[in-house]
This record gives C-alpha cells, structure tokens and sequence, in this order.
C-alpha cells in the first residue's frame, strides 16, 4: 500500500525549465516513479539531452520547446499534452531567471518587467493552463490535481540588489497559496517549493568564487550546497495520491540554512 502510494504510473507530468538544475531533478524523479514526464525548456540541445537521461527509467518522456515568457505557446502546448495524453496531473512551475546585481535607485521598470515576465507572469500563465484542464476533468467527475511552485529564499529574505528577483519570488509564494483555497474543491493542490543554495547553471559564478563558496557553506548547517537530485522525492510525493490531503504548504529544503542565525 505504501508503495502503491508513491506509485505515478499513469500520470501525466509537466516540469518547466525541466532540461537542467532543479527542474530535472525533479524530472529525474517522476520519471523513475513511472510518470509520463513532459519537460519544457527553451534550448532544445539540453533538451535532448535531458530527455535521453529521463528516458533509461522506462516511462514515457516528451521535451517541447517552450518560453514560460509566451502565453500563447503556454496554452497552445497545455492543450496539446491534454489532447495527447488525455489528462494532465502534475504542473510543476520551475522555470525561472535571475538577475545582475543592480542597486535598487539605479533599477528601471525594464528591469523588473524582464525578471517579472518570467518569474511570475510565466508562473501565473502555466499555472492557469494546467488548472484549466485539472477543473475540467474534475467537472467531469475526476477530481485531483497538483500545482507546485519553485520559488526562492529570496523571497522569504531580504534580498539587496535582487529586488525584483525576490519579489518575483514572494509573489508566486503568495499565488500558491490562493491557488490552494481556490482550487480545493476541485481536489488540486497547490504547494511551493522554496530551494536554498543549489548547484546549478544558475549559481555557476557564486560556487566558482572562494570567498561566496566558502561563506555559504559555513552557513549551511549540512556543511554543503544541495544538488538537484535533492528535489526528486519531495516532487514525487507532491505529484504523488500520497499527498492527494496536503495542499497551501511552502517546502522548504536548504539544508538548515534559512533557521541558522549567523
């Protein structure tokens, strides 16, 4: 029973920004858990390849060239996994940007519209797709879903010269949890997932430099920087009949790094 639980043969997944860091290990995940595992990601060179590294645990993969930035391509592409594969059970909004460092009085509204149009716009657009088919289906007599979110402790903490990057990040913890009182009824869930210091493409430049490398893991109460393999399971128990109750929650999985005083 157990097993059976954590069991997602027969479900259909979508992770965004799913060819790299985060994104793929929590494709990595589903994939071996059984799910159908459908990848977004605007290089279709890391697609290809992450779609070859999903593929050796025997469940169906797809990799679609998509920006989370398109709201056209978003729906357009929605629809088409709804129609190939009849359902859609797992939206998993990762996709995301960072930013330069840049002083708060020297940022324009270009710089925010930039971060925004991915961060939270892109967020909002796939998550509203995915919700329309789950509503759909649940109208249609079956109910269930989930809706995960990846944010950030930017968005939690004050982030100086990241600005818009953390209120991106505090704006989609905040639309999860309204999308968790106004989808319940539906039987979808809402939840975030809120990362901490990851080796990923993203923070290349931060663990390729001494002194960031060597603060951060002082910090880091596990004495490492977590890795994206790290965030298979939790994505498998989201997408999972085992948290089918567990709805409005923020995961947060930093190794201690977010509770430690310095």
């Amino acid at each position: 029973m157990t097993t059976r639980l954590f069991d997602l043969a027969g479900k259909v997944a979508l992770v965004t920004g799913g060819n790299g860091g985060i994104g793929l290990g929590m494709a990595d995940g589903l994939a071996s858990a059984g799910a159908t595992t459908i990848i977004w990601g605007r290089d279709p060179t890391k697609n290809a390849t992450a779609a070859k590294r999903l593929a050796r645990h025997g469940a169906p993969v797809e990799a679609r060239q998509v920006d989370v930035a398109d709201e056209p391509a978003i729906n357009a592409e929605m629809d088409r996994i709804a129609e190939a594969h009849g359902r859609i059970d797992a939206v998993f909004a990762n996709a995301g940007r960072g930013a330069a460092p840049t002083p708060f009085l020297n940022q324009d509204r270009a710089h925010w519209d930039e971060v925004f149009a991915t961060n939270l716009w892109g967020v909002r657009a796939t998550l509203q797709a995915g919700a329309r088919h789950m509503v759909a289906r649940a109208k249609e007599g079956e109910p269930g879903g989930c809706l995960v979110t990846v944010a950030s402790l930017a968005g939690i903490n004050a982030t100086p010269y990241l600005e818009a990057y953390g209120v991106s990040k505090a704006a989609v913890l905040s639309l999860s949890k309204h999308l968790a009182g106004a989808l319940a009824r539906y039987g979808i869930r809402s939840n975030a997932i809120v990362p901490g210091w990851v080796e990923t493409e993203m923070t290349t430049r931060s663990q390729a430099n001494p002194e960031i490398e060597k603060a951060v893991t002082a910090r880091i109460p596990m004495r490492r920087w977590g890795k994206p393999e790290d965030f298979a399971a939790i994505a498998v128990y989201l997408a999972s009949d085992g948290s089918r109750y567990h709805t409005a929650d923020t995961f947060v999985i930093d190794g201690a790094y977010a509770v430690t005083m310095v």
